[in-house]
This record gives C-alpha cells, sequence and structure tokens, in this order.
C-alpha cells in the first residue's frame, strides 16, 4: 500500500484515521499516494492556528514577516526537482507546465517578501488621510487597517498546486495571519510537500501554515466570526460555501474565484498576417494547450470579424496540429494529461455538449498519443470549435456560458465593434480578456469598455509582443479574480492583495494622538 501522506494541524504532523482516498499518476494510472482528513480535531487545530500562529505573527513587523517569506523561498528553491519530479507524476504536466505552477508560486511568494520590506517596522496600516471631526483640528479621524485575529482557510482547485498556495498564503502570511489550506485531492501531494519542506525548515512560527488533505467535512464548521475562506473551485461548490452558517451567521469574509469564460478579441482592421493577427493565433495556442488548458484563465471564446473567421480557423487550428501529446517524459512530448479520469469524462462531456452548438474546426481526438495508452493515460488534443458565422454566435448560448476546463475553446465571428462587446458580455463576467490590434486609441477605449465585466484586459500590440507576460498568466503585480459568474473575488493586485487580510477600523482622537500612528 503506497504512503498515506500525514496533515500539518495543531503544530504537529498526524495521520489521517481511515484508509485514504488514493492518488494517480493520470498517464501511467499508477497509484502514488494517499489522503486522508477524517478523525482530525479541526477545532483544536484552528484554534491552535488563531491563538499561537496568530499571535506569533502579529508580534512581528512587515519586514520581520518578509524576511520570513524570504526564507520560505530559499528553501522551496532549494527542493526544486522534488517538486517537478511530483508535478510530473501527479499532474501529468511536461516541464514547462510545471514550472508555470512551482516557479511561478515561488516567484509571487518572493515578490510579497520584497513587497513586505518596503512596508518598514509596522505592526499595521494606514488608510487614506486624517479628516477633521470639529471646527478646530484638534479632534480628527483616521483609519487603519490591523490584521484580522483569526486565521485564513484556503479549499484550492486541483490545476495550480503549488501557485495556489503560495499566491494566497504570500498576503496572508505577510499581513500577519495564520494559514490553513486544504488542497483539492488529485493534486494535493505537491501542496503537502512544500508544506512540509517549509515547516520542517523552521522558517515559520507554529501554528503559522497547516495543511489538511483529504476531505473537506467540517473545515467550515470549524470557522470563527475573524476568519476567512477563499475558495478556488466551481460555481456550485461556492454556493454550498457562502450558504454555510460560519458566513451567513458568523460573518466569515469570503473570497471566491468561479467560473469564467475569458476572451480573446481581434480588433477590426488586423488582416491575416498581420503582427496582431499572428499575436492573437500564437497566444490561443498556447493558451489552449499549457497545462492541457487546465487554467481558469485560458482562453475558451476567441472573437474575430466576420471576415476572418476562415483564416483564423485555418491559422490556429495549423498551429495546434503541432501539438504532441502524451507522456511528459518524453522530450517530444508538448503537452501531458488532465489530472483524473474524471477530469478526462467532464472534458469529453463538456466538448459533446458544445459540438451541438458548433462545428469542429481542429479535431484534438485525431492526436496521436506519444508513449502513452489510450486506454490509460488521461490525455487528449486541444479541440478548436467554431460558429458557422454572425447568426450562429448568437444563437449559441452554451458558447457563452460553457466552461469546457480543458484544451478546448471556440471561435466566434462578430459583425462590428458593439456586436463584439455583446458577444464578450455574454460570458457574464470572467477573470480574463485579451485583446488584439495595433491602433492605440482603439485598444485603450475597447479595454475601458471591458473592465467592468473583467478582473484584468491584458492588451497585445505589435510593440510589446516580445515583453508581454501572457494572456493567462497571473502576476502578482496585478489584480486577479472577476466579477459575476467568475466569482466576484479579488487576489493579488501586490499590496492591495492585503486588504482581504486586515480589518479597517476608525480611530477617533484628538490630532496629537493620532499623529503617533503615523
Amino acid at each position: 500500500m503506497t504512503e498515506l501522506l500525514k496533515n500539518h494541524l495543531g503544530g504537529r504532523w498526524v495521520a489521517g484515521t481511515g484508509a485514504g482516498t488514493a492518488l494517480f499518476d493520470p498517464v501511467l494510472g499508477t497509484e502514488l499516494a494517499r489522503v486522508d482528513a477524517s478523525g482530525l480535531d479541526l477545532r483544536a487545530g484552528f484554534a491552535f492556528a488563531r491563538e499561537a500562529g496568530g499571535a506569533a505573527l502579529r508580534a512581528m513587523s512587515y519586514r520581520e514577516r518578509a524576511a520570513m517569506l524570504a526564507a520560505a523561498v530559499k528553501v522551496l528553491q532549494s527542493k526544486r526537482d522534488d517538486y517537478y519530479a511530483i508535478a510530473t507524476a501527479n499532474s501529468g504536466t511536461v516541464k514547462n507546465d510545471s514550472a508555470v505552477d512551482i516557479d511561478g508560486g515561488i516567484y509571487t511568494l518572493s515578490t510579497y517578501a520584497k513587497l513586505g520590506e518596503s512596508l518598514g517596522e509596522r505592526r499595521f496600516l494606514l488608510d487614506g488621510e486624517a479628516a477633521r471631526l470639529a471646527k478646530e483640528p484638534l479632534f480628527q479621524s483616521r483609519h487603519v487597517l490591523v490584521p484580522t485575529r483569526g486565521l485564513a482557510l484556503f479549499i484550492n482547485a486541483f490545476n495550480f498546486p503549488s501557485w495556489g498556495l503560495w499566491e494566497k498564503a504570500a498576503p496572508a502570511l505577510l499581513s500577519g495571519v495564520p494559514v490553513v489550506v486544504k488542497p483539492a485531492t488529485a493534486t494535493a501531494w505537491l501542496t503537502q510537500r512544500m508544506v512540509h519542506d517549509v515547516v520542517e525548515a523552521g522558517v515559520l512560527p507554529a501554528g503559522a501554515l497547516s495543511v489538511v488533505c483529504g476531505g473537506s467535512a467540517g473545515l467550515m464548521d470549524a470557522l470563527e466570526p475573524f476568519d476567512l475562506v477563499s475558495f478556488t473551485g466551481s460555481a456550485d461548490t461556492a454556493a454550498v460555501i457562502r450558504s454555510h452558517p460560519a458566513v451567513t451567521q458568523r460573518s466569515v469574509r469570503v473570497n471566491v474565484e468561479a467560473d469564467s469564460v475569458n476572451s480573446a478579441l481581434l480588433l477590426e482592421g488586423n488582416a491575416p498576417g498581420g503582427e496582431a493577427f499572428d499575436l492573437l493565433v500564437k497566444e490561443v495556442a498556447r493558451e489552449m494547450t499549457q497545462k492541457s488548458g487546465q487554467k481558469c484563465t485560458a482562453i475558451r471564446r476567441v472573437l474575430v470579424p466576420e471576415a476572418l473567421y476562415g483564416a483564423a480557423a485555418e491559422a490556429i487550428s495549423a498551429r495546434l496540429a503541432k501539438t504532441t501529446v502524451g507522456n511528459p517524459r518524453n522530450e517530444s512530448v508538448r503537452m501531458g494529461a488532465l489530472v483524473s479520469r474524471a477530469q478526462l469524462n467532464a472534458v469529453r462531456e463538456g466538448l459533446a455538449h458544445l459540438q451541438a452548438q458548433a462545428e469542429t474546426l481542429h479535431d484534438g481526438a485525431k492526436h496521436p498519443l506519444i508513449d502513452a495508452d489510450a486506454a490509460v493515460a488521461c490525455c487528449v488534443g486541444p479541440t478548436l470549435l467554431g460558429a458557422r458565422d454572425a447568426a450562429g454566435s448568437d444563437a449559441g448560448d452554451r458558447l457563452h456560458e460553457t466552461e469546457v476546463f480543458g484544451p478546448v475553446a471556440t471561435l466566434i465571428p462578430y459583425r462590428d465593434a458593439a456586436h463584439a462587446l455583446r458577444l464578450v458580455a455574454r460570458g457574464q463576467g470572467s477573470l480574463v480578456a485579451s485583446l488584439y490590434g495595433d491602433d492605440a486609441r482603439a485598444l485603450a477605449d475597447t479595454a475601458i469598455e471591458l473592465a467592468p465585466l473583467h478582473g484584468r484586459v491584458h492588451v497585445l500590440s505589435p510593440d510589446v509582443a516580445a515583453l508581454h507576460t501572457g494572456h493567462g498568466n497571473v502576476m502578482p503585480q496585478s489584480l486577479h479574480g472577476g466579477p459575476g459568474r467568475a466569482g466576484g473575488g479579488e487576489e493579488l493586485g501586490g499590496l492591495r492583495a492585503l486588504n482581504f487580510y486586515h480589518r479597517r477600523a476608525a480611530i477617533q482622537a484628538s490630532t496629537a494622538a493620532l499623529d503617533l500612528l503615523a
């Protein structure tokens, strides 16, 4: 029987009392490890995190916490080879895709270490200027941001077991808030190993970082009024979390990242073979195939002028045809597997659902698998669908409402700029949209039109072709989240991320007392 990975709770490593749920290699089908959270005393473990971990973190200045994060970065960097091996085995990703998760997580942690250094020796933050409350400037009000006295519970998704941990934990720990992470079961191994390595290195106070692997039963029940919960996953599960008594009765603060049918929009006036057109083609193919399309920010809808539909279909399909699919251990493979058999079935079902309203422009089923048994491996080739004409893009409600979480995107023609914006809006709120063109004025105006519908608008023009960070890459300096069906949450955005982990309070006092706060 494979190893049962231990949980870290209450300042100690503890195994669940059940047999555990098996984690599998999605290419070879072999069992890798087991996870189990049954029998854990969650209330006692959470209390330890709040009382021991929280007190120790709040006693430190932002600069001291930043140094703590920098020390954690060094630990993680020294173990990178181990993490890549786990990602290959448990997530089925090729090396470049593993880097997006592993190195992306470490980079984000490093970024917050540097940001925290800039905050100095303070233990709270000022929010705005003092406001006079009386005729004379002797009695005033000033707002402060202080770390919450609770803990931060992270219920994370399967696609980013490293980045999903550190993009949330970095601002939480820097804020002085202890963290409990519940990784998705299918890929929990990498999260558990990273937490293990950082905890065992002794760079964090006891109780500052905990991990619970396995089922989520009881986690929400153990939350108290000053706690926080950040969830990444389906809209259905988000609704369950938002309706839990911890939220509705105890006012636990919630951040949600849910479904997102992200768009890429080629503006009018950009002909086939032009730089903007080629940028779109390259970015769409990359976003469809990176991590086998298992990114919440991946491009799902590709909007082009109606006259360019055929040229775009041909160009994107030609690029996708070069994608080699199969065992990530083979150096010729450029796209690995979906993370599980359940995910493979979900992608197939979602694809069939979309195909009822779209034509198949590039059939991923025709990609041969390299060094992989199709009966065992959870591999699927990239598939490009298309609405047949602008009328079809209007009628195809599934194309705008269904997110297939795999290497699938739909090409959608539009009549004019106003029509394009209406089509994008039918996604009901997304994490990111990308724009392609060479007219700076048109790009700027369209970006503002799209901003209310998205957490981020990524604008690509020929002058930044060699510099941009990618439609789907979430940079710690920029906001991650989105309105509407995307969950309404906000993460990252530089120091803005700290707001979620602080409580704002107004202090009304004499000017002399308020001056001491500064």
